[in-house]
């Protein structure tokens, strides 16, 4: 799968309520990086299973439905491995009428038909307003 390949099967994963990033798309050493986590939050992780266990205890945690992925831009890069991509998602809180969205920024480096780095900028404010 190229980069691009990846970053739609993270899309359908999150529309489908499942975790984003599943096991078999990430290569045994892939490094996930969230630079802007809250304290008390790992700002990196790595390994596949580490990382896949992550994204499946953080997506029963989250009590939130996301809806659709709105204003995607996937920028290629020089490097055929990577790519940018942008996009605001939209959620909701089932049985509270709450709903927000938030954007984010991605930087994905794949190898192999396998994520190796995830570096997600997150707008933490606008997350934590949504879920409020």
């Amino acid at each position: 799968m190229t980069p691009q390949d990846l970053f739609a099967r993270f899309q359908r994963n999150a529309l489908a309520g499942e975790a984003g990033l599943d096991a078999e798309i990430l290569a045994d050493d892939i490094v996930l990086e969230t630079p802007f986590a809250p304290d008390g939050h790992p700002r990196r992780v790595e390994g596949r299973e580490t990382v896949a266990a992550m994204m499946r205890e953080g997506r029963k945690a989250l009590p939130i439905v996301f809806e659709e992925f709105r204003d995607v831009v996937v920028h290629e890069t020089a490097d055929p491995e990577v790519i940018v991509a942008e996009y605001e998602m939209v959620a909701s809180v089932p049985g509270t009428g709450k709903a927000g969205s938030a954007n984010f920024i991605v930087v994905l480096r794949a190898r192999d038909g396998r994520i190796v780095h995830w570096r997600e900028y997150q707008d933490r404010a606008a997350m934590a307003e949504a879920l409020g």
